[in-house]
C-alpha cells in the first residue's frame, strides 16, 4: 500500500488520491496493522486461517462488490496466487491489479512454471524434468498433459533412475 500512496504522490500530487479500501481481520484491527493504518477504509472480514480471509476469493468479491472498489489489487500471497480471483472480480465489472489468470494458473505450479522458465533460458537446479521445455506462447499457459508428465516420476524405477541421474542432496 505505501508502493500505490507513493505512486499517488507522484501521479496526481497528494497521497490519498487513490482511495484504498482495505480487507481487516480482528486480529489486524486489534494490533493496528500498517494496512489498515494506511487505508482509508477497512471491512471487517473473520479471523483465522487464510481461507476464511485473505485468501477466499468469495468473500474478496463480496468486500469489493459492497466498497464500491474499482479495482482489486491482492498484494503478495494469498489470494494473489488464486486465478480464480481475476475472473471472479472481472465477472463483476472490478479490474485485477495483478497477473491474467492463465499466467497465475501457470506459474502458481511449480512443475509447470519450471518447464516454462526452462523454455525461456531461465537456469534451472537439475530434476526430474530437466530439459522438458514447453514456451508460455506455443501452450498459452496450459502446459500439454504430455509434456508436463514427461518431467514428473510416477514410479520407484523413474525415482531411482532420476536420482541417480541427477544425484542425491
Amino acid at each position: 500500500m505505501r508502493s500505490i500512496r507513493t505512486w499517488a504522490v507522484q501521479t496526481f500530487g497528494h497521497p490519498r488520491a487513490v482511495a484504498m479500501v482495505a480487507m481487516a481481520t480482528p486480529e489486524d484491527i486489534r494490533i493496528n496493522a500498517e494496512h489498515v493504518m494506511q487505508a482509508d477504509q477497512f471491512v471487517e472480514v473473520p479471523g483465522g486461517t487464510n481461507n476464511n480471509n485473505y485468501a477466499n476469493v468469495k468473500l474478496i468479491v463480496q468486500v469489493a462488490e459492497r466498497a464500491g472498489v474499482d479495482a482489486v489489487w491482492p498484494g503478495w500471497g494469498h489470494a494473489s496466487e488464486i486465478p480464480d480471483l481475476p475472473q471472479s472480480l472481472a465477472a463483476k465489472g472490478i479490474r485485477f491489479l495483478g497477473p491474467p489468470a492463465d499466467a497465475m494458473a501457470a506459474l502458481g505450479d511449480k512443475i509447470g512454471s519450471t518447464i516454462l522458465a526452462q523454455a525461456a533460458g531461465v537456469p534451472t537446479l537439475p530434476w526430474s524434468g530437466s530439459g522438458v521445455a514447453v514456451s508460455f506462447a506455443e501452450c498459452n499457459g496450459v502446459i500439454p498433459e504430455e509434456t508436463y508428465n514427461k518431467a514428473c516420476v510416477f514410479s520407484l524405477d523413474e525415482a531411482i533412475e532420476s536420482c541417480q541421474r541427477i544425484g542425491y542432496p
